[in-house]
């Protein structure tokens, strides 16, 4: 028998595989294995409000309901994309009403509890403060940038991750085996390489892997085999698991960023290709290619630069999939360039000190003298042509406001075209020590 009584035939297989026990449970080791806190706070009926952070079809839900079950409380689950504040007032309605008749405690399950807005967050915190309530929430998306601290205060966060090849292969024997709840009594077989085909496609997602299991289940005569041919005629979408703006996102340009930040070719391309997998927008990975050009590699290489608008433009004019071999022609480039972000350091240090400083006039000589009144209020007196200057220079020159002393943001690092770049600001700072001299004798 399945975890719930009133299971019918008609649920899709992932439903009606869902495990009844936590020795059914596939995966999450690290927090349901033996020992694990988790699992004993779960078998003493220690219960406590959490957060279930993790991709799709890994269980969070299912997490959920053994817990329930477990403990004997009543189960209440409403979606955060389709609840309001009223839904929550219902289910502190049920749980005033179970307390008083039966005793029981009430589990309120949020799937995709990060879109709730503040006031749909704050609208329960009373009710599970004076334990009216115990809180649930499910979320595929960071709990630190998504929930408020408040509800973060008040409930601990597990991360459950995608499930493994074992885990997945368990599940599938078992839907395969089960005659109750599962295709038992289709007598069915998988061929191996259709197996593997399968837990592929999966890409960590129980749910994705039982549904796909079961399209190909109802294609085939009882007794049959489920071999390669059909299972690979199912996957026409063979995109990989991939929310546009969610979290696998970010992890994903981040560990691109971070490969050509680390002048690994290899590992950059193999980002660039998992993330058009998934089906990332190509222009937006154009896009983000352009600033690794100026924050990665600046003017130690500024060809990387031209080089990856000229691959935004290739990929704005061919499209997919010609205009994508120009984006990881503009990737490789990077990552093997000579690496320096001089210049972008020295950006967030004069962002710094604009932030941090008051708004300084421009000295009077700096100024521009285009009417007779600001000549002799002083604009533009003193000021120093460096084309007319020795070398083009004007040496001892000041361009801060009077206010500041001059800075130094830009350090070129030692590496490419930066060291040339090096010598000649060492230069022009010598002939600027040399005028100070002449002026102070």
């Amino acid at each position: 028998m399945g975890l719930f009584p009133d299971q019918a035939a008609h649920q899709p297989l992932a439903a009606r595989m869902r495990p009844a026990t936590l020795d059914e449970y596939a995966g999450q080791a690290h927090l349901l294995g033996p020992g694990r806190p988790l699992r004993v706070a779960l078998e003493q009926g220690a219960l406590h409000s959490m957060i279930f952070w993790g991709p799709p079809g890994v269980g969070k839900t299912t997490l959920a309901r053994l817990l329930a079950t477990l403990a004997d409380a009543h189960f209440v689950t409403i979606s955060a994309v389709l609840a309001g504040v009223k839904d929550i007032r219902q289910a502190v309605d049920v749980a005033r009403h179970q307390a008083a008749q039966s005793g029981r405690q009430t589990i309120l399950f949020v799937d995709e509890v990060h879109r709730f807005n503040k006031a749909q967050q704050d609208a329960f915190l009373p009710y599970v403060e004076d334990g009216t309530l115990l809180f649930i929430g499910a979320t595929t998306e960071n709990p630190s940038f998504e929930l408020n601290n408040a509800l973060l205060s008040r409930a601990r966060v597990y991360v459950l991750k995608s499930l493994d090849d074992e885990a997945l292969s368990v599940l599938l024997d078992r839907a395969l085996a089960d005659v109750g709840r599962g295709l038992g009594q289709h007598r069915l077989s998988l061929a191996d390489e259709a197996r593997r085909i399968l837990l592929s496609a999966a890409d960590g997602d129980a749910r994705r892997l039982l549904n796909l299991l079961e399209i190909a289940a109802d294609l085939v005569a009882d007794g049959g085999v489920i071999d390669t041919s059909l299972v690979s005629d199912l996957l026409n979408d063979t995109s990989r698991r991939f929310d546009k703006g969610g979290e696998a996102f970010y992890d994903q340009i981040s560990a691109l960023h971070k490969s050509v930040r680390g002048s690994n070719p290899d590992a950059s391309l193999y980002w660039f290709v998992r993330m058009l997998d998934g089906g990332c927008d190509p222009l937006y990975i154009a896009r983000r290619v352009v600033r690794m050009a100026s924050e990665e590699v600046g003017n130690a290489d500024p060809r990387a630069l031209e080089l990856c608008l000229n691959a935004w433009n290739v990929q704005e004019r061919l499209g997919s999939p010609e205009g994508e071999l120009a984006v990881a022609q503009a990737i490789v480039y990077l990552a093997c360039a000579p690496k320096s972000n001089a210049v972008y350091s020295a950006y967030n240090a004069a962002r710094a000190d604009v932030a941090g400083q008051p708004s300084y006039e421009p000295p009077l000589h700096l100024r521009n003298a285009p009417t007779k009144l600001m000549k002799e209020l002083g604009y533009s007196e003193g000021y120093r042509y460096a084309h007319d200057e020795p070398e083009a220079y004007a040496a001892g020159e000041d361009y801060f406001p009077s206010e500041l002393q001059p800075r130094q943001y830009y350090k070129p690092a030692n590496r490419g075209l930066e060291q040339k770049i090096a010598q000649k600001l060492e230069y022009l700072r010598n002939l600027d020590a040399r005028s100070s001299r002449k002026r102070r004798e």
